[in-house]
């Protein structure tokens, strides 16, 4: 398991991480696979038009071969030669060219998705310094592993290629009782056949290089438990001034729930535990609000503001529960605590108007 500062890398990758190892350019991606993309769209290109390759070769040798006797090498001649050259080499390797461009940007695109990353082209001095940059080339695990790789894959396709060429040099030796076209149509086939079994085999090398640089990616962006916590930090907040923003908050929102408690019309209790002032005001509200609640030590605080304010208490332990979880402060009462709240207010509003009257007379 790989370490950072001596912590081991458990944790897998967040989101965030791998959207910032995206930007800088830092994707699971394969050479090989690109490698594979070149030899294969070319090999396609070939296959499909070796006809016109082999008559464009046929045409052009026959009119070279053919004039030999009479030829007068002058700069004139060089200078037709040099320019009808050219052009068959761009008429004959456009079809190719293109081709392994296309093939060579799908191959990216189907590893790691169209993204444009601008960080990657930004000056940084910390590449010009040669000597960094030497020892990372020279010493460092990766350039090690990339040395490996590049000579193993050498062995591979010099042997491999070695076999190949080596029943092609035998047969070559019966070009000399053939024809130009014959030996134009040799060389092609045997340049397709090469080709396509390197192919086959970059397939392979391919495959395996993809698979590697996966499991590489994915254990290079593992974290810390430390660096997890620190990106929390800096997405979320500090859990600890978080906390005590919660706080303020709460010693805030409590001092202006207490200023309400006077105007509420009853305080439901339980009796300990709960306490919630509700108001209801006929000419404006659908039904009764909740205007302050508390639990434990704040419940006590609300309890004794109402009274030294001579707002009525009432004791209703399953009401003044249901109550305190179904709402929130500002938030009328839910439809099923309706009956009871009403019963409550009835007869909260029966006894003001008794004591009214007796103050009357």
């Amino acid at each position: 398991m790989a370490e950072v500062d001596g912590q081991e890398k458990t944790e897998q990758p967040t989101p965030k991480k791998l959207t910032d190892a995206r930007r800088k350019g830092q994707v699971a991606k394969s050479m090989e696979i690109n490698s594979l993309a070149v030899f294969g769209s070319g090999l396609i290109m070939i296959y499909l038009t070796k006809g016109y390759f082999g008559d464009k070769f046929f045409a052009l040798a026959n009119d070279t071969f053919s004039q030999l006797n009479t030829l007068k090498i002058n700069s004139n001649m060089v200078q037709e030669y040099f320019i009808k050259w050219t052009l068959f080499f761009f008429m004959i390797t456009a079809p190719v060219l293109l081709a392994i461009l296309v093939f060579s940007f799908i191959s990216n695109v189907a590893q790691i998705g169209f993204k444009f990353s601008p960080e990657v082209f930004q000056p940084k001095l910390s590449k010009f310094n040669f000597i960094k940059n030497a020892k990372n080339l020279l010493f460092s695990t990766r350039s090690f592993v990339e040395t490996l790789k590049s000579l193993a894959k050498l062995a591979v396709i010099s042997i491999f290629t070695y076999y190949i060429l080596s029943d092609l040099i035998e047969k070559s030796m019966e070009l000399v009782q053939l024809t130009i076209e014959d030996t134009v149509t040799f060389m092609m086939d045997s340049a397709i056949s090469l080709i396509w079994k390197i192919v086959l085999l970059f397939g392979v090398i391919a495959s395996a290089d993809m698979i590697f640089q996966r499991f590489k990616f994915k254990k290079d962006m593992m974290m810390t438990k430390e660096e997890v916590k620190e990106e929390i930090k800096q997405t979320e907040g500090d859990p600890i001034i978080k906390q005590r923003i919660r706080k303020e908050m709460y010693k805030i929102s409590s001092k202006r729930m207490m200023k309400d408690v006077p105007k509420a019309d009853v305080i439901i209790t339980n009796p300990t535990h709960f306490a919630v002032a509700l108001k209801y005001d006929m000419t404006k509200d659908g039904a009764p609000k909740v205007i302050a609640k508390g639990m434990d030590e704040l419940a006590q605080r609300i309890k004794k503001i109402a009274k030294e304010n001579n707002v009525p208490l009432h004791e209703d332990v399953q009401l003044a529960r249901a109550l305190y979880k179904a709402c929130d402060i500002g938030d009328e009462i839910p439809a099923k605590l309706f009956k009871a709240v009403a019963q409550i207010l009835a007869y909260i509003y029966q006894m003001k108007r008794i004591r009214k009257r007796k103050s009357i007379v």
